[in-house]
């Protein structure tokens, strides 16, 4: 019940936000939870770190905008075309990828990932450099004109939303029992007749689907698609926003990629603050170092709160519940 009312509450945060922060930022953020998301049913419920996410998410975006530019300016089309393309190459990969374990199956995939950025690199399609530009957002059913902010917000809502839910049926499956076991002790889920590798292949191919779900809605959103969402620095940025938020919870990522994305695009605005406030100029150039905060706050958690913020909240409960018990019993 009190999850329940916890996810209501999250979901009418989320409907009323357009009405207080900037639009496309809540769409870009929405998108980065979906990622996030996306990557913490590969680390956090099956144990597969992988360094080669980017080329779902950057690929997807890369597909759906020539889609879209090119052959039909439909964001249905454009959406599906991107996530199915996702889908093959999670299938490539983790075919590749799952013979191997550990830092071994990590560095394949950043292999693979990596191979796929430089493809990007060179291909006419993407722009290179320059980037993919001028992707039109389109009409739904030529009734929804996503052109309009709001009506594009709930759209890209609607769709992490559903991802969400696709997550937590998949997670509280007896499918994604198997995926804990596997996490926990594998040679053991082998001994009791499991086909580890086809569980852990579906896992890598749905969490690659759903990162490039994520890709295609950001660059329907934005406009255009680059060679950030394909380096391997963003395959690095979903492994902090996952560790900061709690991996093997569902609202982890949530939480991670929450406070990342409001450092990467608002830090500035904080430091001035900060500044105003208390009077020390150095806030000032606060904007200038996001990559030093939010690795100071990695540290923070790792040091202060190794199972995340979420994780850390949830095991306070448990922790609380059970001297409540114990008192009871005395």
């Amino acid at each position: 019940m009190n999850k329940t009312i916890g996810y209501g509450l999250l979901l009418l945060l989320a409907l009323a936000a357009p009405y207080v922060v900037y639009p496309v930022f809540m769409m870009k953020l929405l998108c980065f939870i979906l990622f996030a998301c996306a990557f913490n049913l590969l680390l956090g419920y099956t144990g597969l770190l992988s360094f080669g996410h980017a080329a779902f998410l950057g690929g997807a975006g890369y597909i759906t905008g020539w889609v879209m530019t090119q052959v039909i300016p439909d964001p249905v089309i454009g959406i599906l075309a991107g996530t199915a393309f996702a889908t093959v190459i999670g299938v490539i990969m983790g075919y590749i990828a799952i013979r191997r374990q550990g830092i071994y199956f990590a560095m394949i995939t950043l292999a693979l990932a990596q191979m796929f950025f430089f493809i990007a690199l060179q291909a006419k399609f993407t722009g290179g450099e320059d980037g993919l530009q001028g992707v039109p957002r389109g009409m739904i059913a030529g009734i929804l004109d996503l052109g309009n902010d709001f009506v594009m917000y709930y759209v890209v809502l609607a769709i992490v939303v559903a991802s969400f839910i696709l997550i937590y049926r998949t997670v509280h499956s007896p499918y994604g029992q198997i995926l804990t076991a596997i996490k926990e002790n594998e040679p053991r889920t082998i001994s009791l007749g499991y086909d580890v590798d086809r569980f852990k292949l579906l896992a890598f191919t749905l969490s690659a689907a759903l990162a490039g779900l994520a890709g295609a809605t950001k660059t329907v959103v934005l406009g255009f698609a680059t060679l950030t969402d394909v380096h391997w620095s963003m395959s690095g940025l979903v492994i902090l926003m996952t560790l900061i938020g709690g991996m093997g919870t569902l609202l982890g990522p949530v939480v991670g990629a929450t406070i990342v994305v409001i450092l990467e695009n608002r830090l500035g605005n904080i430091g001035n603050f900060l500044a105003d406030v208390s009077g020390v100029s150095w806030f000032n150039s606060l904007g200038e170092q996001v990559n030093l905060v939010i690795g100071f706050i990695f540290v923070i958690c790792v040091m202060l709160f190794r199972r995340g913020i979420v994780g850390e909240y949830i095991a306070l409960v448990q922790r609380l519940k059970m001297a409540s018990v114990g008192k009871k019993k005395t």
